[in-house]
């Protein structure tokens, strides 16, 4: 008889778990609270425009990078899902002046030094530190003592390049952005750097979130969340797994600190094993006896919420002359509870048919703030709708403003706070990442705790700052734990 796992969660991290135990020879049933799949990695519709919640592009749409592997694995991509890397990826507004960043990093520093040739020598340094972490891919490697059918190990010649990055990393995270990027006269650049950075202590961050784009890499597939979540629920489905939604899990039972089932309501699903995907921020509710590790004291003390308040809006006009990524700094700076907006950032889906009517537009306005205590007490004293009402309208007045084509064009709008990932995906304060704060430490945690067995843990948080390819290979890093206590053979990905 197969073994029983029970995942809880389907999101990534959770389906990545399914797809990858039922390969194994596992039998899986994933529960989850909400009615569809993906957790964080969502959108909604809304009188015909599809609202994109998480994805504006993606690690592992390269074929050649490691994580595309476990995509193809699991069922995200394959070779029949249009993949688009937009150029220019990011565009800047100064006073009517476009700075634009490229994927050809080449492009980049042409263009930047053209608009401001007295920081040339700062600009080239730029570039050469995003060329440099370009070359740094995000492994997948596999478990010590574990059974494989093709193992995966990082390319010798990795080793050196993380070296190299990891030198150049550790000059530049002892400088404050403030100091790094007041190096550069230009006042345009300086502002659009700042935005960049904007909740970064460290220079690092300015040219290492460049670094995937310029390897040819962090493309956007079509359609975005919803399709993506679809295709790997069509795959675990189609290997025999189990989706049971709307079923949330009360409690992970133990017997002598053996996992051997979870009670959700007055039913009670057995198991060998539990794989659990729930935010390990906040999950005690799900055990009697509580999972002791050094690795969640140090994540539970470190880890900082990055949330956001998303106003997405449907609009009647033609944006597909504008960038995906658009920024400007409006007259008067936004603010949401007790943070100023001095900048805004628009993502616009015009270019993509699955999010709006063809001649009209989807955009998102992301508003990342600490923010979730004041909408908290928002609902609290009766002002939630009240304030979101006010958040949207300002943010139509804000970018009516700077784009023309959007005044009185509005169709639809809504707008998802901290509260509405926390209703919908249980997360932690709402947060979708982990903030790259100096007090976390960049490393994976384990999949597992030393005074439990038979319970496993995945999701964004194994690693900071989370997205979704560390959801993907949490899932992956649970089952081969599961795998080598089991001594069962772990099915690898094929190589393409």
């Amino acid at each position: 008889m197969k073994k029983r796992v029970i995942i809880i969660g389907a999101g990534i991290a959770g389906l990545s778990a399914g797809v990858y135990a039922q390969k194994c020879g596992f039998d899986v049933t994933i529960l989850e609270s909400h009615n569809i799949a993906g957790g964080n990695c969502t959108a909604w519709k809304r009188k015909g425009y599809l609202f994109e919640g998480a994805m504006h592009w993606l690690t592992g749409t390269k074929k050649t990078d490691p994580v595309h592997r476990v995509w193809r694995h699991i069922g995200a991509l394959n070779d029949d899902v249009p993949v688009h890397y937009p150029e220019p990826f990011k565009e800047y507004d100064y006073n009517g002046t476009p700075i634009r960043l490229y994927r050809d990093v080449n492009l980049t520093e042409k263009h930047l030094i053209e608009l401001s040739p007295a920081d040339e020598q700062e600009i080239k340094k730029l570039c050469k530190n995003i060329r440099k972490v370009s070359k740094l891919l995000m492994p997948v490697a596999d478990l010590p003592g574990l059974k494989v059918t093709r193992k995966q190990l990082p390319p010798l010649n990795l080793l050196f390049r993380v070296l190299s990055v990891n030198r150049t990393m550790k000059k530049y995270s002892s400088i404050p952005k403030e100091e790094y990027i007041n190096r550069f006269q230009h006042e345009g650049l300086r502002e659009f750097f700042n935005h960049l950075c904007a909740g970064k202590r460290a220079a690092t961050w300015l040219y290492f979130s460049q670094g995937t784009q310029a390897r040819g890499d962090g493309g956007f597939p079509e359609g975005g969340s919803l399709p993506f979540v679809y295709r790997i629920v069509k795959t675990f489905k189609e290997l025999g797994g189990t989706i049971v939604f709307n079923t949330r899990a009360d409690k992970v039972v133990l017997e002598n600190n053996k996992a051997v089932g979870v009670q959700a309501g007055e039913t009670f699903y057995p198991a060998d094993a539990v794989i659990v995907t729930a935010d390990t921020m906040q999950m005690e509710h799900l055990f009697d006896v509580q999972p002791q590790a050094s690795w969640l004291d140090e994540m539970r003390e470190r880890a900082e919420p990055t949330m956001g308040t998303f106003v997405s809006l449907g609009i009647d006009a033609d944006l597909t002359k504008f960038p995906v990524e658009y920024i400007f700094k409006p007259d008067m700076p936004l603010k949401v509870a007790d943070f100023e907006h001095e900048y805004l950032r628009i993502t616009n889906y015009a270019n993509d048919p699955h999010y709006s009517p063809e001649g009209k537009a989807a955009v998102t306005v992301l508003l990342i703030s600490n923010s979730y205590d004041f909408w908290k007490k928002a609902r609290e004293e009766g002002r939630y709708q009240e304030e979101k009402e006010k958040v949207a309208q300002d943010v139509i007045a804000a970018i009516s403003k700077q784009i023309p084509e959007i005044a009185g064009n509005v169709e639809v709008y809504d707008v998802a706070t901290p509260l509405t990932y926390e209703r919908y995906c249980a997360t932690w304060k709402g947060s979708w990442m982990t903030m790259m704060v100096h007090t976390i430490k960049v490393r994976a945690y384990p999949a597992a705790v030393s005074n439990l067995s038979g319970v496993y843990f995945a999701g964004h948080r194994m690693r900071a700052p989370g997205g979704l390819p560390i959801a993907a290979r949490s899932g992956r890093t649970a089952v081969q734990y599961l795998c080598r206590d089991t001594k069962t053979l772990f099915i690898s990905e094929e190589k393409f």
